[in-house]
This record gives structure tokens, sequence and C-alpha cells, in this order.
């Protein structure tokens, strides 16, 4: 089916971006998976090719356009070249609204101009070794000192963490904590007490530095505080529905792209001296797969049109992301099993996007939840 939610300029963008990934990404991109990490290099180029900050104001550097088709082009074509390591929608559509909508002006002016040209890679700290989806059971503290807060406590699984020179905290500032007693504060790379432990060693995504963060008497300036004191349950539940949407747009690139190099594979590929697209079975299976993926297509286009809109509503967003995420990994094993042995061999795209793509159904809200908020969306 013809899609028809984008535009000229966004066919334009989408040309822009695979440009970046075939000169600054591919040729590179086996050597980060190595090292665990991606070049800062890369980062900064894909400030200069304007692919950071898509939603900032032109004033601080950014692209000044709010339209979430960008992101989703951005995330298709990401998805598509298997570049997870180089984590841009983190950067831009989880860490990005938290800085455009709560940051001061004096927040602004001091980030936002490294934050659009690469020099300032961010991460965002909620997951704790005790806390995963459920923030009630956030421990980290910060405790008001006068003129600074004084942080303690640990996070892990933080995307970014190794890399990132600015860290949005999710802490507790009351004793209580929980829905009315947990902030966001800033914490910058450099600051005393500030620590950062393993690279953590994964089954997917090799070349995104994810890491354990530990924060001992950390002293954060009070200019640090973003948001509303006591304010961060409120800001974190109103900016997961974009985080929501970014993987869900991933989840559909993902099934869709590995069924297209499937659907070539068992064409080329023989068996009993025919291809294995002569088997019925294979037929089926492929036909199966690409009506799940057209029906999810449309409904994740509608979302992209209403998000952008500002007419989606956190229970659509649950809705794509966790079944967008489950046709993925769907999606990837039976295509993993069509390839048959060589499915199994890393060299082989559909082995790394088997491995890469298992987490889609666990961060930004695990499926379980997502399911959760529909429910009682539904039920009360």
């Amino acid at each position: 089916m013809q899609r028809q939610i984008f535009t000229e300029d966004h066919a334009a963008f989408r040309e822009t971006v695979r440009t970046f990934l075939a000169k600054e990404v591919t040729p590179y991109y086996e050597q980060w998976e190595k090292d665990g990490i991606v070049s800062r290099d890369a980062w900064r180029a894909a400030g200069r090719q304007g692919l950071l900050g898509l939603a900032v104001p032109e004033e601080y550097g950014g692209g000044g356009n709010p339209d979430f088709r960008y992101s989703a082009v951005l995330a298709e074509e990401f998805t598509r070249a298997g570049a997870s390591g180089l984590a841009l929608g983190l950067h831009n559509d989880i860490i990005g609204p938290y800085l455009t909508t709560l940051a001061t002006d004096e927040q602004k002016r001091r980030w936002l101009p490294g934050f659009c040209s690469g020099e300032i890679i961010t991460a965002i700290a909620m997951t704790e070794p005790g806390a995963g989806s459920d923030l009630q059971g956030i421990r980290t503290t910060a405790e008001d000192r006068g003129d600074h807060w004084l942080l303690n406590g640990s996070k892990t699984f933080i995307s970014n963490g190794i890399l990132a020179d600015l860290v949005i905290v999710v802490a507790k500032t009351t004793p209580e904590g929980g829905a009315h007693g947990l902030s966001l504060l800033v914490v910058e790379r450099g600051t005393d007490g500030f620590e950062r432990g393993r690279n953590l060693d994964k089954i997917g995504q090799k070349s995104q530095d994810t890491a354990e963060l530990f924060f001992n008497d950390v002293r954060v300036p009070k200019e640090n505080l973003l948001g509303e004191l006591n304010g961060a349950f409120i800001h974190l539940m109103t900016n997961l529905a974009q985080e929501r949407m970014g993987i869900a747009v991933a989840g559909i690139a993902a099934a869709e792209h590995l069924l297209e190099i499937t659907t070539d594979y068992v064409k080329e590929r023989e068996a009993f001296g025919r291809p294995l697209s002569k088997l019925q079975h294979v037929r089926f299976e492929i036909a199966e797969m690409a009506t799940e993926c057209a029906v999810t297509r449309t409904f994740l286009d509608r979302c992209i049109v209403d998000y952008s809109d500002g007419k989606l509503d956190a229970v659509h967003a649950s809705m794509a992301k966790w079944w967008a995420t489950e046709l993925q990994k769907r999606v990837a094993d039976r295509c993993l099993q069509l390839h048959g042995g060589y499915g199994y061999m890393t060299e082989y795209r559909v082995a790394r996007a088997f491995t890469d793509g298992r987490i889609q159904t666990i961060y930004g809200g695990t499926t379980e939840i997502m399911k959760e908020i529909i429910g009682r969306s539904l039920l009360g």
C-alpha cells in the first residue's frame, strides 16, 4: 500500500538520512560493535548534518520543526540500516522534549546548542537495580542543602551511560518519593561524586553503550533542577508517549525490513531441488507476516499523524508500542527460522536483528505495562 503521510520535504530528509548513514555510520559500524561504543565523531557529524535537535528552536541551533514525521523517518532509516548503536532517537525524542518544554531560558542557553551540535550527548537515568517500570520504587535521593542538592544512589541499564555529558536523573526529593515526591536533576560530566560503572555486556545492540551510574554525595546546583520540584512523575508520564511512539516506529520498520530480506532469501535459497519460495508452508509464512505488517503499518501511520497533530493519547501510544514490538519479535523469530542454519550466523542480517530487537518489548515500558495502561483505561 502506498503510504500517504509523508510530503516531498520528508522524502528529501529521508535521502539526507540515508546519505549520512552510508558515509558516517555503515563503514564504521562493525568496529563500534566490537568496541561496545560508537565514536563521538559520529555524534558531531549528526549535528553538522542537522539530525540532532529536530524540534529544538532554531535560536538554539535546532531544526525548529516539531513535526514527529521527521523523527519517524530517522527511526525507520536507522532501523533499516541496523544502526541501533547511534541512539539519535533517545537523544531527540526522549531527552529533547524534557529540555525544550521544562528547561528555563538559562538552562536552554546552556545546554541546547551543544545538544544540537553533538558536543553534548544526553541520557536519562530512571531505572535502578530494584526499580524498572515501577517509578514508585526509586530509591535515589536528593537532599536539599540550601544552595545545592546532595544526590546519592545508583542507576542501571542507562543508554548512552558511558558517553553522556548530561544526565537527567530521577530522584526522591521527599522522604516518601512516589508520585508526588520525585524530581528531575541534571548532572553534568565531571561533577565530583558522579561515577560510571561497567559498560554492560548485552546480547544485542552491542555498540549502544549501556551503563551503571553511581552518585556519591554529588553536589547538584539548584539551577540544575529541571521542571517543577516534586513534579517528575507528571513530567515523565507526559513525555512517555513520544518515547513509546519512537520504539513502535522502529518496531514496524524492523519487521518490514526483515520480511523484505527474507522474501528475497527464500526466492534464492533452494531445498529439495527447488527454491524455498515454492514450498506452500514458506508461502503461508510470508503471507501471514506480510498481512500482519500491512495491518500494523496502517495503524502506526495513523498514530504518527495523530501524534504530529497533538491528538494521540497515552492509551493509543501504548497500543502501538506493545503491538509493533511484539510483531517485530515474532517476525524476527520466523524469519530466522526460514533462513535455517544461516539465520544463526551473525554475518546474516536476520541474526543481528533477532538479538538487537529483543529489548524492544522491554524498554520504554514492558508489554505487560502497556496492557495494564490500556486495560485500566477501558475497565477503570
